[in-house]
């Protein structure tokens, strides 16, 4: 429809002819409408069509080439009446006194312990009794202590003077000296490298006098810094020059300022 048509134009008084779009053929699937579902949801209506369908469904896959392997098409489906009940696949545990009345011989033990207690007597068994003995124990324990020899005794006094290192310095006391003496050694050595060194701890009269004048050093400079800050304008080098130069001076004043702080500084020994 171009812009024209909603004018009034002679050519409008004609009515345009209909064009009807041909109809297309009508679809038809490639698979046949007899086969069953593979499988259901919609409840036993449709199962009952898929076993009403079971013996054409032998049929097709009699006549297909390998479709007689397994089952027939829609024979896979489940039954909703066949589902699996509690302890249908198991069976509950037996109670002790069922196994002691079915299958005692559960019970049994595989293996017996070995007995380490002696037998207890039987009832028949009878103790040896009536046993006498002519012995006096009273003079026969009187007569061996009298004839028995004396017992040598174990306690004697030690002779020190027929000792192998008497006279002679204990090797303790060797040992002792030697650790003494290379102790002494390690100090000497420790004062010998003290005096020999190059560098010394610098005293806080040292550290005062460059603080001070590490700050009036600062002062000055600042004083130079400040006539500076006022101008807006950095035209030239010189001054952005001068300025940057000021700004790192004053930083490196601040950070030996902060190291001469510190509790122990060391310096050369000969400055």
């Amino acid at each position: 429809m171009t812009m024209y048509d909603t004018e009034e134009s002679i050519y409008n008084l004609i009515p345009p002819k209909v064009m009807v779009p041909p109809k297309p053929p009508m679809h038809r699937s490639a698979h046949k409408g007899t086969l069953p579902p593979t499988g259901s949801t919609l409840g036993q209506r449709t199962m009952a069509k898929v076993t009403n369908l079971s013996g054409d469904a032998d049929q097709i896959s009699a006549k297909q080439g390998h479709g007689s392997w397994g089952k027939a098409p829609g024979g896979y489906y489940s039954d909703p009446q066949n589902y699996t009940k509690m302890k249908s696949r198991s069976s509950s545990v037996p109670s002790l006194p069922q196994i002691k009345r079915n299958h005692p011989e559960l019970l049994q033990p595989s293996k017996l312990k070995s007995k380490t207690k002696p037998k207890i007597p039987h009832v028949d068994d009878k103790p040896i009794m009536n046993l006498v003995s002519s012995k006096n124990f009273v003079v026969a324990n009187a007569v061996e202590v009298i004839l028995a020899a004396p017992k040598k005794s174990s306690k004697t006094s030690k002779d020190y003077l027929h000792k192998e290192d008497y006279g002679r310095v204990p090797k303790y006391l060797q040992s002792i000296k030697h650790d003494i003496a290379a102790e002494y050694e390690y100090i000497r050595q420790m004062q010998s490298l003290e005096e020999e060194s190059p560098v010394r701890l610098m005293t806080d009269e040292e550290k005062n006098c460059l603080i001070q004048g590490l700050k009036a050093k600062w002062e000055t400079i600042n004083h130079d810094y400040q006539a500076i800050t006022h101008m807006t304008k950095l035209d030239t080098v010189g001054k952005i020059k001068r300025k940057e130069g000021y700004e790192a001076e004053l930083s490196q004043i601040e950070k030996d300022i902060e190291k001469l702080n510190r509790k122990t500084i060391y310096v050369d020994r000969y400055s």
